[in-house]
């Protein structure tokens, strides 16, 4: 069975409404421009805490997805611990797949 909240993942990409890696997350939810972010189950406790403090701060949904293996080949890249959706629409749509509306 394939994981629709990964392939809306896929959909938001091909959109351009995704940014990935740690900078670049970081970077969009300190500029408000991140509706979710993602950060990968497997990512380490350090990152899981800085992404928990930051979003809780910067008021930005945020929720443990996934691998990193499964959250980078959905987006078409390699391994990726964090991404965030820079669209509300997809964001809602994600969150929905997630079953976290």
């Amino acid at each position: 069975m394939q994981d629709k909240a990964l392939s809306m993942l896929g959909l938001a990409e091909k959109a351009r409404k995704v940014v990935s890696g740690e900078f670049s997350v970081e970077k969009a939810v300190k500029t408000g421009m991140a509706w979710l972010v993602i950060v990968a189950t497997d990512a380490s406790d350090n990152t899981k805490k800085s992404f928990s403090n930051m979003c809780e701060f910067y008021e930005c949904d945020l929720c443990f997805y996934g691998t990193k293996e499964e959250l980078g080949s959905a987006i078409g890249k390699q391994f990726r611990a964090s991404v965030a959706i820079t669209d509300e629409n997809l964001a809602k749509a994600v969150k929905k797949q997630m079953n976290l509306v």
